[in-house]
């Protein structure tokens, strides 16, 4: 679909599951401002779990529903919700912004220096398991020495 409808089901989303988060933000291909997106993806850090998981049954039917990722089908099109803790909000926006390739790129320089991005949204972790980056994108990419990009730019 264009990016302005993918956008416009992600308005949506969000603007339903907003009042029972303290942060949510489409991510993606949307972000990344792609001309064609083929799904949508959320990231989001709940506040009220109870009233969320009601608007998440209203959205659709579940395509798949664990504790970190909830797949619906909303008019059609999939929706990928994934769950975000303030510790793993940066992490998370940065691995499911992508792309794909940036992700590769990302990991193998961690790797690399012996260091771990954890996909799971933990963050950057060096040789010896101690978290070094990722209370913001902006720290991950400085930690790995590479210039910040914004997610537009991530091809």
């Amino acid at each position: 679909m264009k990016l302005e409808e993918a956008k416009a089901i992600a308005d949506e989303v969000i603007a339903r599951l907003a009042p029972y988060c303290q942060r949510i933000e489409a991510v993606g291909s949307i972000r990344r401002r792609k001309p064609w997106v083929k799904d949508v993806d959320i990231v989001l850090i709940p506040s009220d779990l109870w009233n969320l998981s009601q608007q998440f049954r209203d959205l659709g039917p579940p395509v798949m529903s664990g504790d970190k990722l909830k797949r619906v089908n909303y008019k059609g099109v999939q929706v990928d919700l994934y769950f975000a803790t303030a510790e793993t909000w940066a992490t998370l926006l940065l691995i499911r912004t992508g792309s794909k390739e940036n992700n590769i790129r990302l990991c193998t320089l961690a790797k690399k220096r012996g260091w771990h991005l954890a996909a799971n949204g933990d963050g950057l972790f060096n040789e010896h398991g101690q978290r070094v980056a990722g209370d913001s994108e902006e720290s991950i990419y400085k930690a790995l020495g590479v210039l910040w990009q914004e997610p537009w730019e991530r091809r």
